[in-house]
């Protein structure tokens, strides 16, 4: 299981993505369509900043602000959507305008409606990137042996943010450390993003 799919598990999760679809005013069918095209999006795009090294250290020091473990619907409810604004602007830079039009046309809402959901699930998916993170240096620190017990780890991630079990041998997979070549190659699955936070 990849970040991608941890992160889509969660935000789609039923308790969720009512709350997204309470903030947003959107209807949960909208949202399921929107969701998994946008979100691949954003990891990618996270990804191609973090290949800099002050693209990385930027998102580093970003990771720093955003460490909610609250569960997802209640981050997605509580979240600052001007935060989250901030943090879309930064993602997608100065393709956020095509990349806005074409997730737009591509889920049939308007392209306000889009900015507001990316909005709105931004603070929470930098959150969960940083208990990935520090979930994964904890993870290559142990060497061969991943002790899952032993402080905050993704199943802890994961259950903060009321998504579905990981099971211990899906951990490495997330983490860059397992998985088809295909997997750890691309960019919107988020392993080669993690793969960057934690060389």
């Amino acid at each position: 299981m990849d970040f991608l799919s941890v992160i889509l598990k969660t935000v789609l999760a039923d308790s969720a993505i009512k709350a997204l679809s309470r903030k947003t005013g959107i209807s949960i069918s909208k949202l399921k369509k929107l969701l998994p095209i946008a979100i691949p999006v954003l990891i990618g795009m996270l990804t191609k900043n973090a290949s800099s090294e002050a693209g990385l250290g930027s998102l580093l020091e970003a990771l720093t602000q955003h460490t909610s473990k609250e569960p997802a619907d209640k981050q997605i409810a509580e979240a600052d959507t001007e935060d989250g604004a901030k943090i879309v602007n930064h993602i997608l830079g100065n393709e956020k305008e095509q990349d806005v039009k074409a997730l737009s046309t591509e889920s049939e809402m308007s392209e306000d409606d889009v900015s507001g959901v990316l909005s709105s699930i931004a603070p929470m998916l930098m959150s969960a990137l940083s208990a990935s993170t520090k979930s994964g240096r904890k993870a290559r620190s142990s060497a061969k042996k991943v002790d899952l017990s032993d402080g905050l780890d993704l199943s802890d991630v994961v259950a903060m943010l009321g998504g579905a079990k990981v099971e211990p041998a899906e951990l490495l997979g997330l983490l860059g450390g397992s998985g088809s070549k295909k997997e750890k190659d691309s960019s919107r699955n988020g392993s080669s993003l993690l793969s960057l936070l934690l060389s």
